[in-house]
């Protein structure tokens, strides 16, 4: 599925135009008309304004169906009451900063660093 469609499709299904999208998330209506002609990609954020605009559920701008697909079982020794590693305290301060050091490097350091550390996970994996 294509989301500029999705996106079109739902708010024609509901009888908005761009303009109401523009009144509703603040982003200006030749950017939406952009993304629904697939011209742009939006980011995550933008996604979660249209959706609140279109009066949907995030999902349903990925997923073409009336409930939402089942959710996969986490692997062993996940559960989805246990806290994320990251969301707080120590691990919420490194992460902080790894993205902060990773916002600064340029594309090639980036796909060199991802490289290696597939590297390291395949061969980690194969002990």
């Amino acid at each position: 599925m294509v989301i500029s469609d999705r996106l079109r499709a739902i708010r024609e299904q509901k009888d908005l135009s761009q303009g109401d999208i523009e009144k509703r998330t603040g982003l200006l209506r030749c950017y939406v008309s952009r993304v629904e002609n697939g011209h742009t990609v939006p980011s995550i954020e933008t996604l979660e304004k249209m959706a609140r605009a279109l009066e949907v559920p995030m999902y349903q701008l990925f997923y073409d169906g009336e409930t939402p697909p089942e959710i996969p079982s986490l692997p062993r020794g996940l559960s989805s009451e246990s806290v994320e590693w990251g969301s707080d305290g120590e691990s919420a301060d490194f992460l902080k900063r790894l993205r902060q050091l990773l916002g600064r490097l340029s594309n090639e350091d980036r796909k060199l660093i991802l490289h290696m550390t597939s590297q390291l996970a395949r061969r980690k994996s194969k002990t």
